[in-house]
């Protein structure tokens, strides 16, 4: 697709598309439906955006620096971002993570799992920030909610998904020219015992096969589930089944780790979708990636164009939810 090179001034960016990955940042750019050319920044900051638009929603894009991942560097990137484009209204954590398997849903490799609010949570919780007590580490802090237009668009899509409405498939269809992020690119979803621990190599071809989880049978090429709940943030790799389930099971129940979305929630109001690569254990590699990106990236986009553009028309939208 030819992209027209139409330049916005910068108050015209309303959304700010955050990814920590490369290969979410290309996974994200693929989606645009109109790319813009850059604008003048100021001198002091270094981060690189693609600009550029969603339906009429005009979209900032920022990769973290390479190398640099987890809360403080996410962080840095959305407080330069937001005082570069004075009128971002809200943002999206989008890209990877590894998921929680058979605690409170069915998780698949290439699901992706979207940070909604509890009873406990606002959605997003730092495991790794807290203090030492006598009874051991106890947390503290409580993460910001997403705000309520982002709230109030999961809402009307998952009434959509439910009425077979959802245009999902059309979105993820834009990667059917490139071969890396397709399905069949991904190889087979394998998820071992808990307390098995990865043989060695880049991929499981060693590992014992006795040690699989036994499931009922996937779901068709490109049947993606979106999944609403906790998602656990921190500044570590989660790569151990038996600390996943541990961490899982005190926090709530939680659906996917990640390391990046708690430095977002209380400075930029924000929602975080991630497309599982992985079951955050030991067998952990990077095959899933590309396609997880992928599921992760058609889903914003799906909730971007269901969100109004003007604000005065937030009101009327949220209110026809309720």
């Amino acid at each position: 697709m030819t992209m027209a090179q139409r330049t916005l001034s910068r108050d015209a960016y309303t959304v700010g598309w955050i990814s920590a990955l490369s290969v979410e940042f290309a996974a994200a750019e693929q989606l645009l439906d109109e790319e813009h050319g850059d604008v003048a920044l100021d001198h002091d900051d270094d981060s690189l955006y693609t600009l550029g638009s969603i339906g009429k929603h005009n979209v900032v894009i920022a990769c973290l620096p390479a190398g640099s991942t987890g809360t403080n560097s996410a962080a840095a990137v959305a407080t330069r971002m937001k005082a570069q484009f004075p009128s971002i209204r809200f943002g999206l954590m989008v890209g990877i993570g590894g998921g929680v398997p058979g605690v409170t849903a069915d998780i698949r490799l290439g699901d992706v799992v979207v940070s909604q609010p509890s009873a406990r949570s606002g959605g997003v919780i730092q495991y790794d920030f807290g203090k030492s007590t006598p009874d051991g580490f106890a947390r503290t802090g409580f993460l910001s909610p997403p705000p309520r237009i982002l709230l109030s668009a999961l809402a009307k899509m998952q009434a959509q998904s439910l009425r077979g409405r959802s245009v999902f498939a059309s979105h993820l269809s834009r990667f059917d020219g490139l071969s890396e992020f397709r399905r069949d690119h991904a190889g087979p979803d394998q998820l071992f015992e808990s307390n098995y621990d990865h043989v060695g190599g880049p991929t499981c071809e060693g590992c014992d096969q006795k040690q699989l989880v036994k499931r009922t049978p996937g779901r068709g090429e490109n049947q993606v589930k979106a999944h609403y709940g906790t998602i656990a943030s921190g500044n570590m790799v989660m790569r151990s089944g038996r600390a996943r389930d541990k961490l899982s099971c005190e926090l709530g129940d939680v659906l996917c780790f990640e390391m990046e979305a708690a430095g977002l929630m209380n400075g930029l109001p924000c929602l975080v979708i991630r497309g599982i690569c992985d079951y955050a254990d030991s067998h952990k590699n990077k095959t899933w990636q590309p396609y997880a990106a992928a599921t992760a990236a058609a889903y914003a986009k799906e909730l971007l164009l269901t969100i109004p553009v003007e604000p005065a028309c937030w009101v009327d939208f949220i209110n026809s939810l309720l």
